[in-house]
């Protein structure tokens, strides 16, 4: 994806996470441990938000796209970030999958740790 269209997806994503009530917090936060596409806070709690964009299926879902090893970094990047924080709040990893033209879809805690 190049650049201009990952902003435009993250800004389609931090839009449509504004209309469901989360506050934007922060956009691509980078670290050596990787990049945070989206933070925002949920009613107290940190969100974690990758964004993944498809424009066809070609090569799978936008959900396809998350692998074990991009989990692995966006927690990585995610224990450095709250590294910095003076308080570590409750805190989650969701992802916004834009698929084509449908609607954006929304998961909820995509990595149990």
């Amino acid at each position: 994806m190049s650049i201009s269209k990952g902003a435009a997806a993250e800004s389609l994503a931090a839009d449509f996470l504004a209309a469901q009530g989360l506050r934007l917090l922060g956009r691509n936060w980078r670290c050596r441990q990787g990049e945070l596409d989206l933070i925002a806070d949920d009613r107290g709690t940190l969100v974690f938000v990758e964004v993944r964009s498809r424009k066809g299926g070609r090569f799978g879902d936008a959900a396809d796209s998350i692998t074990a090893s991009k989990q692995a970094k966006l927690v990585a990047a995610a224990q450095h970030y709250l590294a910095t924080l003076s308080r570590v709040p409750p805190c989650r990893f969701d992802a916004v999958l834009l698929d084509g033209d449908a609607a954006p879809r929304w998961l909820r805690n995509i990595i149990e740790l």
